[in-house]
């Protein structure tokens, strides 16, 4: 029977796996570096749509299913939905992909993940 612990572990990986899953179209992945590259104050959904070149109805489709896995948070601004990268949630992410391989098997070096984020 699985301990406290291990039922954790497994809910996280759910969680990130529904994340990845979230980013896992190039559209989505796109909306998420633009979101970045504008962070903090985000963009407004025509910004985005422009920028993107993504119709509408498609773009909305793809905004909610990254505000379902809480990957964007948005928030009106009078007749505007601005959309921004929820940073915390992608650190949780990329914390879980590189627990093991920076702390047990040393897979990966810290340092070697900075230097690629430069």
């Amino acid at each position: 029977m699985p301990n406290a612990v291990q039922k954790r572990s497994a809910a996280h990986v759910v969680k990130y796996a529904d994340m990845f899953s979230a980013m896992g179209t190039e559209a989505r992945l796109r909306i998420m570096q633009l979101l970045l590259s504008a962070h903090p104050e985000g963009l407004v959904v025509t910004e985005i749509q422009q920028e993107l070149d993504i119709p509408n109805s498609t773009l909305s489709h793809h905004l909610d299913k990254l505000k379902a896995e809480d990957l964007v948070h948005v928030r009106r601004e009078s007749t505007f939905l601005r959309y921004t990268a929820n940073t915390e949630a992608l650190r949780e992410i990329l914390q879980f992909l590189y627990a093991e391989c920076c702390t047990r098997n040393k897979a990966l070096k810290p340092e070697a993940i900075v230097q690629i984020c430069k």
